[in-house]
């Protein structure tokens, strides 16, 4: 009985060493097929992580060359800033003159204000069309058409000597090609050169009108310039006015002159030593010419201009944030990447 009990004993052990033996033999079969199928797949993702590894490189270098471009932009944007605010600074120290030029049909009739000293007006006339009748009776009193104004003043820079003017109105009809002509008259000169002294100023209207004509007559004599005409000539003298618009918005106005003189031919018997004067005064051309400072630098332009490079600016310095961090994500992938094909190796 005991014997039977031995027996079955030691065949339920063996059975179950068989069973084991059984199970076991499948499992290092799929330890040989996983190993089998693990040695088939892993040249497969050395492949494919060396072609993402290749990309991953290229667009790293695609990025680097695009944030140096942009880096490159950005220097230029600056170095555009500040060339603009240097340009936009020269141009205010440096404004530009500008020339334009005012066609009218007449003139504000000019004041011409004459110094004749011992001389004396015989003759003052307006003619038209460019044309001087021949003289009647040259150096004897004759008609005076114009209008004149007798005046004296102190010399404004020396406060002493008194000056004596006779004020003639201007020619003003600028397509009749209005003209005044004066003749003068001086008797025994004692000098070797004589001349008469003459000033053109812009209004002679405003010389009627003046309150006090002393003083403007001073002021002007302080403004403008003086010229001379000889005896013993006929001169020809051109105007050309210039109104000049300053900084503070005041306007200034310039006589400009082209003078010819030609030489008169004494015709008189027993002159005696008397010396003639004959002066016309013309306008040149029913031009006036006006010139103003102009600033070319235009700040909203400028505005304008620094607004669209501080915007690139902004842009490029957005990209190339997102460039930088486009590349440490693609950076810790293929590190992930890489750990992740190490530990499967391993």
């Amino acid at each position: 009985m005991i014997r039977q009990e031995a027996s079955s004993s030691y065949q339920e052990l063996s059975d179950d060493v068989e069973h084991i033996a059984v199970n076991a033999q499948p499992s290092e079969e799929q330890d040989e097929d996983q190993e089998d199928a693990g040695s088939t797949i892993l040249p497969v993702l050395d492949n494919t992580a060396s072609v993402h590894f290749s990309k991953s490189c290229l667009k790293n270098v695609f990025s680097v060359i695009l944030l140096f471009i942009y880096l490159l932009l950005m220097a230029v944007a600056i170095f555009l800033v500040y060339q603009t605010i240097t340009d936009f600074r020269e141009k205010l120290k440096h404004p530009v003159m500008s020339v334009s030029y005012k066609e009218v049909s007449t003139y504000d009739a000019p004041g011409i204000a004459l110094y004749p000293g011992k001389a004396e007006l015989l003759t003052c006339k307006h003619h038209y069309y460019d044309y001087i009748p021949p003289l009647v009776n040259p150096g004897q009193p004759g008609e005076i058409e114009c209008t004149t104004q007798r005046i004296n003043y102190t010399d404004p820079f020396t406060n002493q000597t008194k000056k004596h003017a006779v004020v003639v109105e201007g020619p003003r009809d600028v397509k009749k090609r209005e003209l005044v002509f004066m003749q003068f008259h001086l008797n025994e000169t004692d000098q070797d050169f004589s001349a008469i002294d003459y000033l053109l100023f812009s209004s002679f209207q405003e010389f009627l009108n003046s309150p006090n004509k002393s003083e403007f007559m001073k002021d002007c004599e302080s403004s403008y310039s003086s010229w001379k005409f000889s005896g013993g000539f006929r001169t020809w003298v051109k105007m050309s006015l210039v109104k000049t618009k300053e900084e503070d918005s005041r306007e200034t106005v310039e006589f400009r002159q082209e003078i010819s003189v030609v030489n008169y031919i004494e015709q008189r018997k027993n002159s005696g030593g008397d010396q003639l004067f004959f002066v016309v005064f013309e306008w040149k051309d029913p031009f006036i010419q006006e010139v103003q400072d102009i600033i070319t630098a235009n700040p909203w332009n400028m505005i304008a201009l620094l607004c669209g490079i501080f915007l690139a600016l902004f842009k490029a310095a957005d990209f190339a944030k997102l460039s930088v961090k486009w590349m440490i994500k693609i950076r810790k992938r293929h590190l992930k990447r890489k750990s992740q094909v190490l530990n499967h190796i391993s």
